[in-house]
């Protein structure tokens, strides 16, 4: 069991950062002649520190929607908005985490997640202290100096989360960061990710197609639509925390995951409609 560990001052400053307003945001992408509108006039508000998750079935935007958050897609129309600025382009604000592991394999642990701290120019000493009080806080400060092809995928996950935390931003965007992993380490990241964040309190969003995955782990769930991508529904999950796997067996749990099947159903099924045979 990884015991929860104290960021101190490193992180101290951003525990009132993280808001996100997302407004009338639309993507139209154009080939050859022929258009297609992957989101319509989307709108979420997200609080500091909160943890919230994108649902939704293949096809219905959500990735698209997380680009423009990190400000890799510049959207057709609308705004994002963090802590009231507006997002024109990636920023260190804004820490990413891809579904593939995206370390470096030249580099070991320590080297990979101290990259960020080093272009910024921060100091050698200082740097090795942070990156070992995050590499401690995911267990691997006794990995620190293998490589990538050394550690286990659920271990190269680990550190790609803290290398996306260890500049402290404010927000902290993940696609499918599990999607890969078998079921018991998706389980275990899953935990690990709630510990990390009832630490830091990093506004966390979500990408998941996965209904149990999202009601597991959020604060709300934003059901996204297809045809275009669009918000279907807003849910707050009323489970309280800290959350542990035996919740999902619970009937509070069930009860949940039956209300969130039945909205999502409707929104697969056009989903696999588009599936060209």
């Amino acid at each position: 069991m990884i015991q929860e560990t104290l960021i101190t001052s490193t992180f101290a400053g951003t525990r009132n950062k993280g808001a996100v307003n997302v407004d009338g945001v639309s993507m139209v992408f154009s080939r050859r002649g022929h258009f297609n509108r992957v989101l319509d006039s989307v709108n979420m508000q997200i609080k500091p520190g909160e943890l919230t998750c994108l649902l939704g079935p293949s096809g219905c935007g959500k990735s698209t929607l997380l680009n423009i958050i990190a400000g890799f897609v510049k959207p057709t129309a609308g705004y994002v908005l963090v802590d009231q600025y507006q997002v024109k382009k990636p920023g260190a604000d804004r820490g990413v985490v891809f579904q593939q592991y995206s370390l470096l394999p030249w580099k070991t642990t320590f080297q990979n997640v101290e990259l960020g701290l080093k272009i910024k120019g921060v100091p050698k000493a200082e740097r090795k202290d942070i990156v070992d009080e995050y590499l401690n806080l995911v267990g691997l400060v006794k990995y620190r100096n293998a490589y990538p092809n050394q550690l286990s995928g659920g271990m190269q996950q680990r550190a790609s989360i803290v290398r996306a935390l260890v500049n402290s931003p404010s927000v902290l965007l993940m696609d499918e960061p599990f999607a890969a992993l078998d079921a018991q380490t998706r389980h275990m990241m899953q935990e690990l990710l709630l510990n990390i964040w009832s630490t830091l309190k990093t506004t966390v969003i979500f990408v998941t197609h996965d209904i149990e995955e999202a009601i597991f782990l959020g604060d709300r769930i934003f059901v996204m639509g297809v045809q275009p991508g669009r918000i279907k529904a807003e849910l707050t999950i009323p489970l309280g925390r800290p959350r542990h796997v035996d919740d999902l067996i619970t009937p509070e749990f069930t009860k949940l995951n039956r209300q969130v099947f039945e909205l999502i159903r409707e929104e697969t099924l056009k989903s696999m409609e588009t599936i060209e045979i």
